[in-house]
């Protein structure tokens, strides 16, 4: 017996007072409106409705088992619409992890556009650098920067951008100590390292106008595992080192850093928005990443460094 089927029918039985008109309304046979509130009567063990040949009337238990089944189905309907209406309209917690530098230069200021746009999402922002376990951790989306193709993986991923690593100094040290005009110069620099899991230690590797040419590295005189923290070193002139454009744009755009051998570029870095599935998508996660990705988009595309 399906139970919320058998109580509709018994509700609307019961206000039409009438098996053959609640039956037209509903589009099925009277026989099955009958047999739907017989089941139902057996299922309760209790009697809910007279029925003569020409009236249907409620039964004591029947009137008070009606209050509740309207209290019932009132409820069901209401959770059907909510969750519905989430395939639609942007509402709820929207639980997020992103990596930290990604994080502050773009998630934070989309993120302030795209709350005014929908004011019944809330968002929760975790940043760091590890990767998180979705489910787990209760993340709704979270972002993930590769320098290749994507593990095999359940989850859903989109695109959200494409950026290269730059090489950058400050003018200060460049006027000091000369900007290189090849990339054999570099030998004659202090070049600092970053070390992730996306930079190789003991080498660059470039792309250019000569394809790709790797630049052998003695060990530096810093090294550091934070983009940001190297671009404050660089900007108070201790050398000369690769940033991803992500972290280097501020910089770049304020004159504190300038780019060295800008025909070259090093690792790309790409975006991915991840998330569990794309049926019955939430629509504060779909329209998320469809305006973090444009936000991006629109903003790398203004940038002129």
């Amino acid at each position: 017996m399906d139970l919320l089927r058998s109580m509709r029918i018994f509700a609307r039985v019961a206000e039409a007072a009438s098996f053959t008109i609640a039956a037209q309304q509903m589009d099925i046979t009277t026989a099955q409106a009958s047999r739907a509130v017989t089941e139902l009567e057996t299922h309760l063990r209790t009697r809910l409705l007279n029925r003569t040949t020409r009236r249907v009337a409620l039964t004591d238990a029947g009137n008070r088992y009606l209050t509740r089944c309207k209290e019932v189905l009132e409820l069901v309907d209401l959770s059907e619409a909510e969750a519905g209406d989430a395939q639609v309209s942007p509402s709820g917690v929207l639980r997020m992890h992103a990596p930290i530098t990604f994080g502050q230069h773009y998630v934070v200021p989309a993120l302030t556009r795209y709350l005014e746009k929908h004011p019944q999402v809330r968002v929760e922002l975790t940043l760091s650098q590890h990767v998180p376990d979705m489910l787990d951790e209760g993340f709704d989306v979270f972002l993930q920067v590769t320098t290749s193709t994507l593990p095999d993986s359940a989850l859903v991923s989109t695109k959200i951008c494409s950026m290269p690593s730059v090489l950058c100094a400050s003018p200060g040290y460049l006027k000091r100590a000369g900007a290189p005009q090849r990339i054999e110069d570099l030998t004659d620099h202090t070049c600092l390292q970053l070390v992730t899991t996306f930079f190789p230690v003991d080498r660059w590797v470039f792309e250019g106008p000569r394809g790709q040419v790797e630049v052998e590295l003695e060990p530096g005189r810093l090294r550091v595992n934070s983009a940001d923290a190297l671009a404050v070193a660089l900007s108070n002139g201790l050398g000369i080192a690769p940033l991803p454009m992500l972290a280097a744009l501020p910089w770049l755009q304020s004159g504190a850093l300038v780019r060295v051998l800008p025909e070259w570029e090093l690792q790309t870095m790409t975006i991915y928005a991840m998330y569990a599935s794309r049926q019955y998508l939430d629509a504060k996660i779909r329209t998320w990443v469809a305006f973090l990705r444009e936000f991006v988009e629109g903003t790398l595309a203004r940038e002129p460094a």
